[in-house]
């Protein structure tokens, strides 16, 4: 295990911002992970671990700590007649994986395609995009306990899911370490087209034309992505971002409706899930539009997305303090104008020792 010190984290980052880790680690299996744990546990080091880098934001100064980069790779599928476990290494690519599922006609993922990040980050967040969520397809979460010093396999159940969220980025923040996390996908099962940008997107084919396959929807999903300034591309300055940079807000029906009247537009709103039961889903766009902020919006080299309002990026040069100036501008605006506070998607990296 070879340690490094003062490596720059911006590069390691889509935001492209972020000072230098005090040592950063590349682990490229669960003796190393384990190892890792050890050696900053020994110097009484702040640990963090580091997926794809597509949920971040790291502090101008840095992490005054060890970062272990998690690159635990290998793909292992075991199949039956009506289903597919496809065992995962928590530093696998997520759109490689995706896009695997699919040319292999194993559906449940499909609409999660564009995603950047490893695999190991999508049970922490229970990533989620176009209807589907990876809850619904987990079977396994194989993490390593800080605590205990040992590998634990998680069931579904026990990971505590719900919209954006789940143990290991709530109760038990910081505690575990995702190494592999096992799918159960459908093999044959029909793609989901239950967004309307997806509905839309297939509603033209003419009659007699087959089903869109699940490749076809992996390849709409990312259109529909970049039109959104949603999908890494090379050169686009509207990729440096994090993706969604505030959560979808979720409110009781007569909340909603208090809110629908204080703005101009029509307020779309989205069944919140099981877990919510009684409550919708409002969109974070259109409470930030209707509070007064227009695609492209500046503050200095942070500003929001030209394609979408709800991503805010790096326009060249911008720092954590920017970024953090123009989004507590943002929810400051929504909260006087709807009584709304939002919540940050990404995770704060290297806030609180400065």
């Amino acid at each position: 295990m070879h340690i490094e010190e003062n490596q720059p984290l911006a590069p390691f980052t889509t935001f492209g911002i972020g000072g230098p880790a005090r040592w950063f680690v590349e682990a490229g299996s669960e003796d190393e992970i384990a190892e890792a744990v050890d050696w900053a546990s020994r110097r009484g080091a702040e640990l963090f671990v580091l997926g794809g880098g597509s949920n971040l934001l790291v502090s101008d100064s840095g992490f005054n700590g060890l970062v272990l980069r998690n690159a635990l790779a290998g793909i292992n599928m075991a199949a039956s007649q009506k289903q597919s476990i496809y065992a995962c290494g928590a530093g696998e690519n997520w759109d490689a994986f995706v896009e695997l599922a699919a040319r292999e006609d194993c559906a449940g993922i499909e609409c999660l395609a564009g995603i950047p990040g490893t695999v190991g980050g999508t049970p922490v967040q229970n990533v989620g995009a176009y209807g589907q969520e990876v809850a619904s397809t987990i079977a396994c979460v194989r993490a390593f306990d800080r605590e205990i010093r040992a590998f634990i396999e998680f069931s579904a159940g026990e990971c505590g899911f719900a919209y954006r969220r789940s143990r290991f980025n709530s109760t038990d923040r910081g505690r575990y370490i995702v190494t592999r996390v096992d799918y159960r996908l459908t093999p044959g099962g029909a793609p989901a087209l239950r967004y309307a940008d997806l509905q839309r997107a297939f509603a033209s084919r003419p009659d007699g034309k087959p089903a869109p396959s699940l490749t076809d929807v992996t390849a709409a999903v990312r259109r529909i992505r970049q039109s959104k300034g949603m999908l890494l591309v090379d050169g686009d300055p509207d990729c440096r971002s994090a993706g969604s940079f505030f959560k979808n807000p979720v409110v009781t029906e007569a909340q909603a409706l208090e809110i629908a009247a204080l703005g101009a537009k029509e307020l779309p709103r989205f069944p919140a899930g099981a877990e919510y039961f009684g409550k919708v889903k409002l969109p974070a766009a259109w409470l930030i539009e209707e509070a007064g902020f227009a695609k492209g919006y500046a503050l200095g080299s942070a500003a929001i997305s030209s394609r979408h309002t709800l991503a805010l990026v790096n326009r060249g040069g911008a720092t954590a303090h920017e970024i953090l100036a123009l989004a507590s501008e943002i929810r400051a605006a929504v909260e006087a104008r709807f009584g709304v506070r939002l919540e940050m998607e990404p995770v704060e990296v290297g806030f609180n020792e400065n």
